[in-house]
């Protein structure tokens, strides 16, 4: 079987893996440097085992703290008072599928889950105080999209989008929290897939697609019909995040007529970006954050090497100064705070720890722990993931993070190339498991943000348009010759490993160029690019244009995806692109 893949392995297994390329030669190269110590092996389970606890999230009173803890193997919703970080109960009993998501809302929670993985979204709202649960958008095959929580906006509903009419299409719903009765706000006429509302809830912004071209639509309120403002191409974005105060205008992420996205105010009147609020000369904008007490913008961040804040508020930026100089050895995120914005529960996180929660206190400047999030994992025995660049053959600079095992030599060893899915997504400095393991097993990783991985820009997105198996695996493959150019790989003992697309390179790189891996794992990955846009989901169907012209067309660009589909070269021992 595969008869070119002389010498190599296919691996199906972590454990394949480690035993196929790390007991290999030159061991003695790797042998630890003067000073320091290699970590003991940590169990494989400690890796990936659930969060000892996850996402605290503070009521809007300030007085109760919800988190996510293991129930039954499973990540319940727990709760506990402020006072007493110790006295929790559980409110969830779920033991099929994890709980992911939830959120305050008129002192009850609100959880989001599926089916049995069927990604039938729906909600349920449960009361801490006496653990009734209330389902809001339980329907049989029907996904429930959340608009907006209106979080101190209307205490009693939320805004959501439901596909029960038509399973192509979301009508937009005001569901009570308490009892679940839904009030039809817009029956949708079948073009709108996306939705904004003002700083009063009400719904006036709309969105549509025909897979290739995006218009926006607007109202000034909701006894109006919807207008359309402008109509762009999907290479360029005007997407809207959300109102400003007196919401006559709009504050946008927009790249028309630039290649980096930036904060701009919009005018609906004019269809016009106005003043520019932010922008950074390297990369996309990425947040934005405002005070819904103080009604301003108050931070913008930037997402480079690692994440770089600006700040529009200095009694904001006085505060995150004042928990960065309390936790100088990590990056901090605020997650949740209450409605006065003087009780803030903060998450630390590095490349090396998943970190820890905090409850801080304004008034005070006191910061004090609530949990580590994983315990068990020791720092001290992590791997630092250092921020990298290196040329394409053509010339095109990629980043991306190089992550070497502690204790060893940093010279010849083993490494596992990890492109990541998307593919229009990134890789980003901070902890990740698998990561973590190889490192720990004696691997060095290479993570790479090939060419149309987001955040880079306009240009840098385009070129990865009809390149599946060309210049993005180029860039791929580069990385690996970076590697061992500068000393860091070990030729003879390169693996490739990933998921989704991250998958589909490594099928790619081992068809394509088969004497660069010793061996390969690949993750529900994409052999056929054929089949992939046949497998679409009917929500999905405004997107098929645009999937077409990034990927290609399978009858207009059928030899391009013939010849970029592993499945067809398996036993090709030279394939070629046509």
């Amino acid at each position: 079987m595969l008869s070119h893949w002389k010498n190599k392995f296919i691996c199906m297994s972590w454990l394949a893996l480690a035993v196929s390329c790390a007991s290999s030669k030159n061991d003695e190269i790797n042998s630890p440097l003067k000073g320091q110590k290699q970590p003991p092996l940590v169990d494989l389970k400690d890796f990936f085992r659930n969060p000892e606890v996850n996402q605290y999230q503070i009521s809007g009173n300030g007085k109760y703290l919800a988190f996510l803890k293991e129930h039954q193997n499973r990540m319940n919703i727990f709760v506990s008072p402020v006072s007493d970080f110790t006295d929790s109960k559980r409110l969830t009993s779920i033991t099929d599928r994890d709980i992911n998501t939830f959120f305050w809302k008129a002192g009850k929670i609100i959880y989001i889950r599926d089916n049995g993985g069927d990604e039938n979204f729906f909600l349920t709202a449960v009361d801490p105080k006496t653990g009734k649960e209330t389902p809001l958008t339980q329907i049989k095959g029907v996904k429930t999209q959340l608009i907006d929580a209106l979080d101190q906006i209307d205490e009693s509903h939320i805004i959501v989008g439901l596909n029960e009419r038509k399973r192509e299409i979301f009508d937009v719903f005001r569901v009570n929290v308490h009892t679940g009765k839904k009030t039809l706000i817009l029956e949708n006429p079948g073009m709108y897939t996306g939705y904004l509302t003002d700083h009063k809830g009400q719904l006036r912004v709309a969105s549509s697609t025909d897979g290739v071209n995006t218009s926006l639509f607007y109202r000034k309120s909701e006894k109006e019909k919807f207008q359309r403002l402008l109509t762009t191409n999907f290479k360029e974005s005007i997407a809207p995040i959300l109102f400003t105060f007196d919401n006559k205008k709009l504050i946008v992420a927009s790249n028309r007529n630039r290649d980096k996205l930036a904060y701009f105010e919009f005018d609906p009147e004019k269809a016009l970006e106005t003043k520019l609020i932010f922008e950074s000369p390297k990369v996309d904008v990425e947040r934005l954050v405002y005070s819904k007490k103080k009604k301003r913008l108050i931070a913008a961040m930037a997402y480079e090497d690692k994440p770089k804040w600006t700040y529009f508020d200095d009694e904001w930026k006085k505060v995150r100064k004042s928990i960065e100089s309390k936790l100088p050895k990590y990056v901090v995120g605020i997650s949740s705070y209450d409605r006065d914005e003087s009780v803030y529960v903060v998450r630390s996180f590095s490349d090396r720890s998943l970190g820890a929660y905090y409850l801080y206190r304004k008034s005070s400047d006191q910061l004090k722990k609530i949990a580590e999030v994983s315990p068990w994992l020791k720092e001290k025995y992590m791997a630092e993931m250092k921020p990298i660049t290196y040329t394409a053959r053509d010339g095109v600079k990629i980043h991306g993070y190089l992550t070497l095992p502690v204790g060893k030599n940093p010279r010849n060893l083993p490494f596992v190339i990890n492109p990541h899915g998307g593919p229009w997504a990134r890789d980003r400095w901070g902890y990740n498991r698998e990561v973590q393991f190889l490192a720990n097993r004696g691997y060095g990783v290479l993570q790479m943000n090939f060419r149309g991985s987001t955040g880079y820009g306009r240009k840098f997105w385009e070129m990865s348009f009809k390149e599946w198996g060309r210049s993005m695996q180029d860039d791929i493959t580069d990385g690996v010759k970076w590697l061992i150019n500068e000393g860091y790989a070990d030729r003879e003992r390169v693996a490739i490993y990933g998921a989704s697309y991250g998958g589909y390179a490594t099928l790619a790189g081992i068809t394509f160029t088969p004497d660069l891996y010793k061996c390969a794992v690949d993750y529900v990955g994409v052999s056929n690019l054929f089949t992939f846009q046949e497998t679409i989901p009917p929500y999905w169907a405004p997107y098929k244009a645009m999937l077409e012209e990034m990927v290609g067309h399978p009858e207009k660009d059928k030899k391009l995806l013939q010849a970029a589909s592993p499945v067809f070269h398996v036993d090709n021992p030279n394939p070629k692109f046509y």
